[in-house]
Order: C-alpha cells, then sequence, then structure tokens
C-alpha cells in the first residue's frame, strides 16, 4: 500500500526494491557533574551532538552519491534535571541500505566514528549493531507475472515496472530470500505516508487489490478443461 501513488496505480521493479533495516544504540560514557562546572565534568550531550554531525559524511563523503544509503539518529535520551550534567547520553537510530558492501560499511564505519570523536573529548563508548530486515530484492520471473496481472487489471501505462527502489524496509524479504517472488505497490491516492499519525487506508483501492489477486491467479494457474 503506497500513499503518494494514485488510486488503480502499480508500482514495481526487478531485483533490491527495499532496503535492509538495521539498528543501533551507542551509549556515550563521559563523567558527571554539575551543570555550574562543566570544565570538570565531560559532557555525554555535547559528545552527542557531535556524533550526530560526525555520522553525516559517511553518507555524504564515504558513499557513492550513485548509491544509496541512509543513517537517521531517531531517540536521543540523557540526564533528568536541569543543573545536572548526566553520566551518560544514548544515541539510537537506523541504516537502510541497498548493497551488502554498504551495510557492512555501516556497521564498521559506525562505532570508528563515534569512538573517535568520544577519545577527542576523554569519553567511552558502548555500541550495539543489530541486523534486522535483509535487503528485499524481487525475482525476475516473478516480477514479470506481477506486471501482467497489473496491467491486465489497469493497462500499461498505470503500472510503473521501473519504479525507483525505496529506503524503506519489510520483512517479505525474509520470504524472497527464502523463496523467488516479488512485491508490488498499489496507489493509495494522496494520503498521509506510512507511520504519519493521520494515515487512513483509502477503501477506494480495495477493488484494484481483489482485481490483482484475481488477475494473478488467472495468469499462474492454468485455465481448467
Amino acid at each position: 500500500n503506497s500513499p503518494g501513488l494514485d488510486v488503480g496505480r502499480f508500482a514495481i521493479c526487478d531485483g533490491p526494491f527495499m532496503a535492509a533495516l538495521d539498528e543501533f544504540d551507542i551509549v556515550i560514557k563521559g563523567q558527571g557533574g554539575h551543570a555550574a562546572s562543566p570544565h570538570r565534568n565531560i559532557d555525554p550531550i555535547v559528545i552527542a551532538g557531535q556524533i550526530i554531525v560526525g555520522l553525516q559524511p559517511l553518507v555524504s563523503r564515504s558513499t557513492n552519491p550513485l548509491e544509496s544509503l541512509v543513517v537517521s539518529i531517531t531517540k536521543m535520551h540523557a540526564g533528568e534535571s536541569y543543573n545536572v550534567i548526566p553520566e551518560t547520553a544514548t544515541l539510537s537510530g537506523t541504516v537502510r541500505t541497498l548493497k551488502h558492501e554498504l551495510r557492512g560499511l555501516a556497521e564498521t564505519q559506525i562505532p570508528a566514528v563515534a569512538r573517535g570523536i568520544a577519545s577527542g573529548y576523554g569519553a567511552e563508548i558502548e555500541f550495539k549493531y543489530r541486523r534486522i530486515d535483509p535487503i528485499m530484492t524481487n525475482s525476475p520471473e516473478e516480477t514479470n507475472l506481477a506486471i501482467s496481472a497489473a496491467r491486465n487489471l489497469v493497462g500499461p501505462i498505470c503500472v510503473d515496472d521501473q519504479f525507483a527502489p525505496v529506503m524503506g524496509s519489510e520483512d517479505f524479504a525474509f520470504m524472497l530470500e527464502a523463496r523467488p517472488g516479488a512485491m508490488i505497490f498499489i496507489g493509495n491516492g494522496s494520503t498521509a505516508s506510512l507511520h504519519n499519525p493521520t494515515y487512513d487506508f483509502n477503501d477506494e483501492a480495495l477493488p484494484y487489490g481483489i482485481g490483482y489477486w484475481a488477475n494473478l491467479v488467472k495468469t499462474v494457474l492454468p485455465a481448467p478443461l
């Protein structure tokens, strides 16, 4: 289901279609103390800010601009008081990649950058990295079947078979590692995006979804004699 894609349209591509999903946590271990005496402490919040900025060149300078890498810090937790510099600060985030090589680069370089910055300020880090979902890769034959079923329903113009891969992730990728298959996007119209609190499934897309599956059955299974 794809918000932003018109109802009655489908989108797909062969090969990598959705990104691998990884998660990481960086715990910065400084030295807490009174906020009025910052020179006596090692402020993990300041270091966290430097690490956030320091990770961005992994995308803009360490990665080929024609390749896709996303490194997003999505959580930051530190401190509980207005006048106390905390002992630790934690950064958490996600990595999205469409190539195995970039996935490995992110896994090794994120802690390297974080440790280098923290060390320069006299702090240490604890790093955890988790590979969650693999790259979701559509196989050629099944992609063509999906395209045929969609085109039989809405016509060739309404099926984009060269849709650009997206950096969102999908655990259907595990299924595609075990068996050949394909995922296709169906339009939800101009609605709020996924993970937005105002997102609403567009009921007008239902007939197209039903028609797609019916056409897929007709395409794949032989007609009865």
